[in-house]
C-alpha cells in the first residue's frame, strides 16, 4: 500500500536544487526511507530523470557496511557522480551509521591532544565536500536529533536544512482509508493505533498491537542502548514506561524517580532518569512542553509535560490498558502542532484574589500556548463539552490571559466552528486535524 506523504515531499521538492544537505530527521520507521526512496525518487523519474543519475545508499544494509566509513562512502559517491553528465542526485538512509575513520598516514602522537578530534574524517566531511559540487544535489535521512539538527549550524556550516518526519497525521491516515463510513470511527483508530506507517495496513487489531510494542524490544530500546553505550536497559525501560503511561501528565525527573521508587520498588537517581530523557527525546520517541506563566511572561523551570510522538506507540507500550480519549486527543493535537511548524507550550495563568477575607493565589492551565512567529494562540483541549458548567471550566483560563490573542477551544466530538460571545473560537478535533491551518482563519 503506498501512502502518500505531500506535505513532507513538498518539502523536499521546495528545496531540490539548492546547496544545501537536505536531512530528513524523525523516530525509527516512520517512513524517512519510504518518503526519500520511493515518493521522491518517484517524482524525480517523472521529472525526467534517468535512474543512473540516482545514486541511493542504504547503510542499513549489509552489502554496504564498508560505506559506513566516510571516506569509502566519498569515493564511492564521486565515482558514480563524474562531472559534466548533468545532475545527480545522491540519497543516503541512516547517515548516522557512518563512523569517524582517521586517515592513513596519520600520526595522532604529532598532534596536539586538542586538535586531535579534527584529524578524523566524518561523514559531516564527507556531506559538506558533496554540497559544494555544482552538480550534485544530496539528500539523507537520519534517526537522532542531536546527531543531525543540532549540528546543521555547526558541522554543516549554515547549509543544512532540516525536514522532520512523524508518523502520519491524521489526514494521512484517513486518506490512506479507501472507505471511511464514518470520519469519528476513524479517529477513534487513529487516537488508539497512531500513524506508524507499516500499521496502517495491518487489519487484524492483535497483530497490530505485537508490531507496534515489537517495534520498542527490536529497534528502540536496543538502539539506544547501543548509540549510548548503556549497561543493561533496565533503567531505560523503566523511564520508558513510565513517562509513556505520564504522557500529557505534569512531571520531572525527581517526580518520576519517586513514582519508580514507589510503584516498582526501582530506585534510580534524577540525573539518570533526565539522561534517558534526553535520549528519549533524541530519538524523537517524546517531546517536551515547558510551562509558559502568560500573565509574567516567562518560563517556569519545572515541572513539564512530555507527549508521546505517536499514540499507538504510546498505548503499545502501556499494553493498550490506558486508552483515555481525553488524555490521547492532547497528545494528537500537540503533535499537529508541532507538525505545522508552531512552538508548543503549557500556559500558566496566575491569578490573585481574596477568598474569606484572606489572600488567595491561584494557577489555571491552558493545555498549549502556540507561536509562530509574532502569532500566538491559546488553545483549550476538551473530548467532551456536555453542558454549560463544562464550558465554563474548560474556557476560564482563556479569559483571564490579559492580552487579546486568539483564543480556541477543541472539541473532542464533531462541531461547527463559531465564535463565542467572549470572542473564543470553537473547533472540532477532526476538523483541526483535516485541516491544521484553520486555526489561524477561525
Amino acid at each position: 500500500m503506498t501512502i502518500e506523504r505531500p506535505r513532507l515531499l513538498a518539502q523536499l521538492i521546495d528545496s531540490k536544487h539548492s546547496d544545501f544537505v537536505k536531512i530528513i530527521t524523525g523516530i525509527r520507521r516512520c517512513g524517512k526511507s519510504f518518503l526519500l526512496f520511493e515518493l521522491f525518487k518517484r517524482h524525480l523519474l517523472d521529472e525526467g530523470v534517468t535512474k543512473d543519475h540516482i545514486v541511493e545508499i542504504d547503510l542499513e544494509k549489509d552489502e554496504n557496511a564498508a560505506l559506513t566509513d566516510p571516506i569509502a562512502l566519498g569515493k564511492f559517491i564521486r565515482e558514480r557522480t563524474p562531472e559534466g553528465r548533468g545532475m545527480f542526485y545522491v540519497l543516503i538512509d541512516e547517515i548516522q551509521r557512518c563512523r569517524k575513520v582517521l586517515p592513513a598516514g596519520v600520526d595522532l602522537s604529532r598532534i596536539h591532544p586538542d586538535d586531535r578530534e579534527s584529524a578524523y574524517v566524518t561523514f559531516y566531511d564527507v556531506l559538506n565536500g558533496l554540497r559544494t559540487a555544482p552538480h550534485i544535489d544530496v539528500y539523507v535521512t537520519g534517526s537522532n536529533s542531536k546527531l543531525l539538527s543540532s549540528d546543521v549550524a555547526t558541522e554543516f556550516r549554515g547549509r543544512g536544512k532540516v525536514i522532520h518526519a512523524t508518523p502520519l497525521s491524521f489526514a494521512e491516515f484517513r486518506a490512506s482509508r479507501s472507505v471511511v463510513p464514518d470520519t469519528m470511527a476513524v479517529l477513534r483508530e487513529y487516537l488508539t493505533f497512531g500513524g506508524m506507517p507499516e500499521s496502517v495496513g495491518i487489519e487484524v487489531p492483535e497483530e497490530r498491537q505485537s508490531y507496534l510494542s515489537g517495534l520498542f524490544s527490536t529497534i528502540y530500546i536496543r538502539d539506544l542502548v547501543k548509540r549510548h553505550g548503556l549497561h543493561g536497559d533496565a533503567a531505560l525501560n523503566m523511564v520508558t514506561d513510565a513517562i509513556m503511561s505520564m504522557a500529557g501528565s505534569l512531571t520531572n525527573p525527581a517526580g518520576l524517580a519517586n513514582f519508580l521508587k514507589s510503584t516498582q520498588g526501582f530506585v534510580c537517581s534524577r540525573d539518570t532518569i533526565a539522561k534517558h530523557l534526553g535520549y528519549l527525546e533524541d530519538a524523537f520517541m517524546i517531546g517536551k512542553a515547558r510551562r509558559f506563566d502568560v500573565r509574567g511572561r516567562h518560563y517556569l523551570d519545572s515541572p513539564a509535560k512530555y507527549y508521546a510522538s505517536d499514540t499507538g506507540l504510546r498505548n503499545a507500550r502501556t499494553g493498550f490498558r490506558q486508552i483515555e480519549f481525553p488524555h490521547l486527543m492532547e497528545n494528537v493535537i500537540y503533535n499537529e502542532l508541532l507538525r505545522g511548524g508552531y512552538t508548543v507550550d503549557v500556559g500558566v495563568v496566575g491569578l490573585e484574589g481574596r477568598r474569606e477575607g484572606r489572600h488567595v493565589r491561584s494557577a489555571h492551565e491552558i493545555d498549549f500556548v502556540v507561536n509562530r512567529g509574532y502569532e500566538r494562540i491559546y488553545i483549550q483541549s476538551a473530548w467532551m463539552i456536555p453542558d454549560r458548567e463544562k464550558m465554563e471550566q474548560e474556557t476560564f483560563s482563556l479569559k483571564h490571559t490579559g492580552d487579546n490573542f486568539k483564543k480556541i477551544v477543541i472539541d473532542g466530538q464533531p462541531s461547527a466552528k463559531y465564535r463565542d460571545e467572549d470572542g473564543i473560537c470553537h473547533i472540532g478535533l477532526a476538523e483541526f486535524l483535516l485541516d491544521p491551518r484553520s486555526i489561524e482563519t477561525l
